[in-house]
Order: C-alpha cells, then structure tokens, then sequence
C-alpha cells in the first residue's frame, strides 16, 4: 500500500489534461443551455415504450434517468448497449442515440436499425455522423458541447435527457431538482477539491482503497446505477479493476463466496452506497451483509447520500465517486485522463471495418 499522500504537486505532476477541473465544474453542466435542433419535430400519440441506445459515457445517462423515473414514468424505458435493438422495438418506440462523439460505431449501427423499423428517433451529441443522420432525417437534436472525455461529461448527458423527456410530456419540469443538483454539486466539489482537508472524505476513501480491489454495494432502487458509475469511474480514471452489485440480489449468491480464497477476500474493500428511499428491508439486509463480510475483511466502508430531491442525492453519490476515482490516480502516480487500452481497441475495429 502506498504511502504517498496527494499534494498540489503530485497533481500537477501526473494530472496531465487536468481531469481535476472537469469534475470540479460538473455543476456547471446543469446550467448549462443547450442548443436544440429541429425543434419543431414532434412524436406519435401513441409512443409505448422507450429506447435510449448507446455506450460508456454516453449509456449511463440513460441507466441514471430510467431508475430515477422509474416511478413516475407510465411507459418502460430500455437502455440498450449494442449493434441492434431489442425485437419489441417498432413504429410505436422512441428510440433515443446517445452519442457524446457522434461516432459510436455500436449506436450508429442501433440507429440505422431504428430508421429500418420506423421508430421514432431523437438524438443526444455533441456532433458526428449521428449529428449528420439526425440533420438529414430532420430529428430533434439535443446538442452537448464538445472537447469531453464521455464520461466527464455525465452531467450534459443527463441533463439533455430530461430535457427530452420535458419536451414531449413524459415528465413535469424538473427545473427545481437540476437547481438543487447544480448548487450541491458545486458545494460538494469545492469541499472535495480541497487536498490540504485532512477530513476530506473522498481521500480518505481512496487512500483506504490502494492496493484493494473495491467492491460497491447498492440497494436495486435508485443507486444501482450509481455503483455502475463508481465502477466505470475506478476502472477508466484509476486504471483498476472494480465491480458493482446490487442487494437483495447479492444476498441469494454473491454473499455465499464470501467463504473462501480468505487472502483474496482481505483484499477488498467493500463500498455501501445508501439512500434513504433505499427499501426498509434492503436497509436491513445491508446491516446484515455488513455483519456477514466483516468477518473476511476489515475494509468496509458506508456512505449516504445527500440532498433533499432524489436527483440532487443520486449525484452527491457520483460525485464522490469521482473524486474516489480520481484520487485514486493520484495515489497510484498513474494519468486519469489517458485510455490507451480502449484507443487501441477501436484502432483495431477500425482495421476489422477495413478488412469486411
């Protein structure tokens, strides 16, 4: 385990694109305005379920605002990750391209399949051919701004499909709850960017977590997701591998393993996201499964949401994550921002497309 604490200098040494300042000013991209093409188009009456295809980055937006509507939402919302969509899928769909590039092979290759079976489609990016695509077929267009790595740009795409979701009546105006998200966000960040705070929480997590493989426990209501992007978050800015699962679900197989490998189970450090809307007795569970892995590991660590509206805590939850994640880099002296083994991978795509 390493014993070097995070510094201004250390930062300045290894935080080479400045991730730093992108998570810092993640409040900011709930203010932001976004630019609208093809405003005038219009849905069917009878849309009766709805697709948001996409990948990385671009994907958890959809995953965040499903269980964040899910109980206000009166149709069902499918987040799909790949080259076709589901068979349900029909005149009668609003199928939704998440694209922060515009050139996501696997959405291209969904919304290509949308066009074929007459759903209707509206696009979320930042440019690209999916831009051109929605351009030329006259769809509705919510334009992010550009120059993100994806996934620092979680709060534009969240905030672009509550816009969506506003501007063809699925949903009541959000306007207060993205208020209330901007201004926590902003205080959270302040307070976490503050590496001489020797209480800040989210150094304190992540020195904890050196060395350790991090394990995020949630309850399956409104944080599963937000697991999803502590895992995304550790893996990609961290460059350590980290997984997400969810209760009750874990307490009827993933809780039997924790028996034996006793020298590998020392070595995680479970993470317990809570909210409180999270299900009575999923509370309760969580003490139990708290109870249980204890005895296998010395590593665990609770953490509750905060806010008044359930926007406002889904996101003091992430932007912890992000900073956990973030310090994390530091302390293991590795670049946040570089994803060479992913730039390598759609190189190798691009050679695969070539060859066809």
């Amino acid at each position: 385990m390493s014993s070097q604490t995070v510094t201004e200098e250390l930062i300045s040494q290894i935080d080479s694109q400045d991730m730093r300042a992108k998570i810092l000013n993640l409040y900011s991209q709930f203010e932001t305005e976004f630019e609208v093409l093809n405003s005038s188009a219009t849905l069917p009456d009878d849309i009766q379920n709805i697709v948001i295809t996409g990948l990385g980055g671009s994907a958890i937006g959809g995953d965040l605002i499903r269980t964040y509507l899910s109980k206000e939402l009166s149709i069902p919302v499918f987040i799909n990750r790949n080259y076709f969509l589901p068979g349900f899928v029909s005149e009668k769909t609003l199928v939704i391209a998440c694209s922060y590039s515009g050139n996501t092979e696997e959405t291209i290759s969904a919304y290509n399949d949308a066009l074929f079976r007459n759903a209707s489609i509206v696009c979320i990016t930042s440019g690209g051919e999916i831009e051109s695509k929605a351009k030329k077929n006259k769809q509705f267009v919510v334009k992010l701004p550009g120059g993100f790595p994806p996934r620092a740009a979680i709060g534009y795409s969240f905030k672009a499909l509550i816009i969506v979701f506003e501007k063809f009546g699925f949903i009541e105006s959000k306007a207060g709850d993205t208020a209330e998200t901007a201004d926590l966000l902003k205080k959270e960040s302040e307070r976490l960017s503050k590496v001489e705070d020797l209480d800040n929480q989210a150094i304190q997590l992540a020195a904890k977590t050196v060395g350790k493989l991090p394990l995020i426990y949630t309850a399956d209501d409104f944080t599963s997701i937000v697991g999803v992007r502590w895992k995304g978050q550790i893996c990609e800015n961290a460059k350590i591998l980290a997984y997400a699962n969810v209760l009750p679900e874990l307490n009827h197989n993933e809780l039997v393993g924790w028996k034996l490998n006793q020298d590998l189970l020392k070595q995680i450090h479970v993470i317990m996201l809570h909210d409180q809307d999270d299900h009575a007795r999923t509370q309760f569970r969580m003490e139990i499964t708290k109870k249980v892995i204890s005895d296998y590991t010395e590593s665990v660590t609770e953490v509750y949401s905060k806010g008044h509206s359930l926007m406002a805590r889904v996101f003091s939850l992430i932007i912890l994550g992000d900073w956990v994640s973030y310090y994390l880099a530091i302390l293991n002296k590795i670049d946040p921002s570089p994803i060479e083994v992913i730039d390598h991978l759609k190189q190798a795509l691009g050679g695969f497309r070539k060859e066809q």
